[in-house]
């Protein structure tokens, strides 16, 4: 007789591991392939019902994930690594942002070698968390893996539209910023109110992103793909060095985390979730709709592209300076220093004592 765990392991799908071992492929692949399925078989996504509600219409699934992701912020998490949070915020969403609005009042919302100041603000402004945490819990001390929490305050397309409301580069009309953060901050009310919610929602971006990102794509014509992707590819090669080298200054200069430092790089890789943030500026911006499918590719690339390249800027610098190695056991202390050796003889009635 056949063993039936054997059957299981031979029939079961590799989709779901294929789509996770590609860096943002949750979110890319279902992208991709919702934009081919609107191309070749439109028909099917306006049947109607179920059908056209869960894969071609993306937003209410969008906001849940907002929603999830509002429910992870809570003073436990944030509280003792405040100071590291502000920094990594600092280096990896405000100064990039503030530098590419500078830009976009020096070219106009077009931008630079056919990317758009949207789809720079989309990819700058936010961190990929998941990067983030894999990087630090190997090579990161404790302090550096709890700012993770960085990567739910900046997720989502809010500094986006605050960047592009505030310096008047669009009209973000208060009502459309306040229905895109409402989600979010329900989200923070809920998940401090009653913790138990907030473990139930933690699994819920996993669950829902390929889905909403298959909702996206059938709004992507395929032409986007082809031309969005070349240049997807320099934005990808950019926003490290240019937002994980502003996290690293503010390790160096603001956290003086010296020859550690170097890990600050490991924050330039833009999140998956960014991939959406065109599509909702334009919904509250008109303006932006001639930029959003070829933005929404552009990003999309950036992400693979940055989710490489960041943790091997990391390693380089860390590397160079000899701190590549788990600060628990490398002998060196927060700022990558040896740690002071005592030449005393130990005390022999207490050298027993367990520690």
């Amino acid at each position: 007789m056949p063993d039936p765990s054997a059957d299981s392991t031979t029939l079961r799908s590799p989709l779901y591991g294929t789509m996770d071992r590609i860096p943002g492929g949750t979110m890319v692949i279902p992208l991709v392939l919702g934009a081919v399925v609107a191309t070749t078989v439109p028909d099917v996504l306006e049947l109607g019902s179920f059908t056209t509600a869960l894969f071609a219409t993306p937003m209410p699934l969008m906001a849940l994930v907002i929603f999830a992701t509002g429910m992870q912020i809570t003073p436990r998490s944030i509280g003792p690594v405040a100071g590291t949070t502000g920094a990594l915020l600092l280096g990896k969403t405000v100064v990039p942002g503030l530098l590419v609005v500078a830009l976009g009042f020096a070219v106009g919302l077009d931008g630079i070698l056919g990317i758009s100041i949207l789809a720079l603000l989309a990819t700058f402004d936010n961190s990929n968390g998941g990067i983030w945490l894999a990087f630090t819990g190997k090579y990161g001390t404790r302090t550096d893996r709890g700012a993770y929490v960085a990567s739910a305050v900046n997720d989502g397309p809010f500094f986006t539209m605050l960047f592009i409301g505030a310096a008047g580069l669009g009209s973000i009309p208060l009502d459309a910023f306040a229905a895109a953060i409402i989600p979010l901050v329900l989200g923070i009310v809920v998940g401090n109110v009653d913790h138990r919610w907030t473990e139930i929602m933690r699994p819920v971006p996993n669950i829902v992103i390929p889905f909403f990102a298959f909702g996206l794509g059938t709004g992507i014509d395929l032409s986007a793909i082809l031309t969005g992707g070349l240049t997807g590819i320099v934005l990808g090669l950019v926003v490290t060095p240019f937002t994980g080298g502003t996290t690293y200054l503010a390790y160096r200069f603001l956290l003086r985390r010296g020859r550690r430092s170097g890990i600050g790089f490991a924050a330039g890789a833009t999140a998956g979730n960014s991939i959406v943030t065109p599509a909702i500026i334009a919904s509250a911006d008109p303006r932006f709709e001639q930029y959003v499918d070829v933005a929404t590719v552009q990003v999309a690339t950036a992400v693979l592209i940055s989710a490489i390249t960041a943790p091997l800027v990391a390693s380089w610098f860390l590397g160079r300076n000899g701190t590549l190695s788990d600060p628990d056991t490398d002998g060196l202390d927060d700022r990558g220093e040896p740690l002071p050796t005592s030449n005393t003889v130990p005390d022999e009635s207490t050298s027993s004592i367990p520690r």
